[in-house]
């Protein structure tokens, strides 16, 4: 399905979930990283990791892998 700002063509709206353990930004029932279920759907602002490695965003939220994560989750 092609999907556009949260929604997706056959109109069907889901919302993303955020792990409140890693923050990971995701569709589906658990994380695919931590395998945690405990998640929101109350969250604020996005940010992409690319190389965590490198990056300085991924060392100050204390991210180590790459994705969608989000920078505040309630």
């Amino acid at each position: 399905m092609l999907r556009v700002r949260g929604q997706r063509k056959n109109k069907m709206v889901k919302k993303d979930k955020a792990c409140l353990n890693c923050k990971l930004i995701f569709e589906g029932e658990r994380c695919p990283i931590c395998n945690e279920s405990i998640t929101t759907e109350n969250w604020k602002g996005r940010v992409f990791i690319f190389n965590s490695k490198d990056s300085e965003v991924a060392k100050n939220m204390k991210l180590k892998t790459k994705g969608e994560f989000a920078i505040k989750t309630k």
